[in-house]
């Protein structure tokens, strides 16, 4: 399977931008795309050859399909929590994203956008999932002033069952290091594991109605898109 992408002036994906509402989602990713791009031409390069490989590859096509059940887990949230997917579905439809972690600001503005809505997408509800621990998920979650739980799959395990998870190659590897982003170090082991960013909107039988799975993690759903399959699923 391919393989992909943590002090000094930081290389390929450390901008952040300020959030801004008329823009859509991927519109605010366009910008801190072209910001980093600007300011570190060679790192994105390596992101572009590693993004293409992936896509080669097909990463991400063997994930659960729209009609089918997303398989269950238990996981702690930021509180240490074990929650569990049969739990969270008692109380209705639910949205399960998958993002790469705190240091990474393409999911802090994902996550961000999320939190904008959170008041609008009942009956559905939101889990995030990451492999970072809980010191990490708080931090985030925090940032971006969201009230639904964040989970912590520790060591990518329960990402690896549903062919979500990446290996990070060397070069993607080291360019993260130059920045100070110690994947590992965030998700309490030693692998350089990450999943490709997805969404997941599930029905309150647990099967899978909308569903957005991209190796390039620089695009994400479009809020509007969920909302709107939100909608469509509360008839």
């Amino acid at each position: 399977m391919p393989t992909e992408p943590g002090k000094g002036s930081p290389p390929a994906e450390t901008s952040d931008q300020p959030s801004r509402r008329s823009q859509t989602l991927n519109e605010r990713l366009d910008v801190i795309a072209a910001d980093i791009r600007a300011r570190e031409p060679d790192g994105a390069e390596v992101v572009d050859r590693f993004v293409a490989r992936l896509k080669a590859a097909c990463v991400g096509e063997g994930a659960p399909q729209i009609g089918e059940a997303l398989p269950p887990f238990m996981m702690p949230d930021h509180d240490g929590r074990l929650t569990s997917l049969d739990g969270l579905l008692q109380a209705g439809p639910l949205v399960v994203v998958f993002h790469r972690g705190h240091w990474c600001p393409y999911c802090r503005t994902t996550i961000a956008a999320l939190a904008e809505v959170q008041n609008r997408i009942a009956p559905a509800q939101i889990v995030a999932i990451s492999a970072e621990t809980q010191r990490f998920t708080r931090r985030i979650r925090a940032g971006a002033g969201a009230r639904f739980a964040f989970l912590s799959d520790m060591d990518a395990e329960y990402t690896n069952t549903i062919g979500l998870a990446i290996s990070i190659e060397p070069p993607l590897r080291d360019l993260l290091e130059r920045s100070g982003k110690r994947v590992p170090e965030f998700q309490g082991g030693q692998r350089w594991v990450l999943p490709v960013p997805a969404v997941f909107l599930l029905d309150r039988n647990g099967v899978i109605r909308a569903r957005h799975v991209d190796p390039d993690y620089r695009r994400r759903m479009e809020v509007d898109v969920l909302l709107q399959a939100i909608q469509d699923l509360a008839g």
